[in-house]
């Protein structure tokens, strides 16, 4: 007569309740946050082994939630995973760049248009909280500070529309952009002149009028995308 076990264990195998399920998720989560920061802000730069065994000892972890991070990694075109020879940061790839601009477009400027439409005070009123802290940035040449007041007005702005499959749709894209990112904010003062970009499109939201809303949202990631482009032509050129 066969033995029967309790719901999710297996014979010789150690039971997985429901709260080990959500903990091993929490862990995946913090490991792979940790490693896509690492990678965006190319402190593993491209191709860098991703070692199982040394990231779960740093993070206090097992190499489970470990594979199951670099997975998700490997998804947005952050790592690439060779069967039997390792994990390894991707290398900046063009093709990825341009399509994640792509997505990033056609996403962007629709949310701006939406969010116009309903704007309220308290989103007007954070939006240029947020633009105060990319000027102090900006003068005190903190980089680091103003790229990450950048990403919080385009989070502050796609989050209102309150689309979370689109966000996460617009989250894995952008991941392929932001290392050129990176690598460009410094370049050619680009940093003030995204600032005076992200001030006109404040200022276009504000004036209620949808589509001029949309074309400033535009105007602001075509520039971006030109800067990228010339990023990747140093990428290239560095190649040869």
């Amino acid at each position: 007569m066969p033995v029967l076990l309790p719901p999710g264990e297996e014979s010789g195998n150690k039971a997985r309740t429901p709260a080990t399920l959500i903990q091993d998720q929490s862990k995946a989560e913090r490991v792979y946050h940790e490693l896509r920061r690492r990678i965006r802000e190319l402190i593993l730069p491209p191709g860098a082994p991703l070692r199982k065994e040394e990231i779960a000892l740093e993070l206090g972890v097992s190499r489970a939630p470990v594979s199951e991070a670099i997975a998700r990694l490997a998804d947005e075109a952050l790592v690439d995973v060779f069967p039997q020879h390792g994990s390894f940061v991707a290398p900046i790839r063009a093709s990825d760049v341009r399509e994640s601009m792509f997505i990033r477009m056609a996403l962007e400027v629709e949310a701006t248009r939406r969010l116009t439409a309903a704007a309220d005070d308290a989103l007007i009123a954070a939006m240029e909280a947020n633009l105060a802290r990319q000027d102090e940035a900006l003068r005190s040449r903190d980089l680091a500070s103003f790229y990450e007041l950048d990403e919080d007005l385009h989070a502050m702005i796609f989050g209102a529309i309150e689309t979370p499959r689109a966000l996460r749709l617009l989250e894995a894209a952008r991941a392929p952009l932001d290392r050129p990112r990176r690598l460009a904010l410094p370049a050619e003062d680009r940093a003030a002149t995204t600032f005076a970009e992200h001030r006109r499109l404040v200022d276009a939201i504000k004036s209620g009028d949808p589509e001029f809303a949309g074309v400033a949202m535009r105007v602001h990631l075509t520039a971006v995308a030109r800067t990228v482009e010339r990023a990747l032509a140093q990428i290239e050129r560095e190649k040869e």
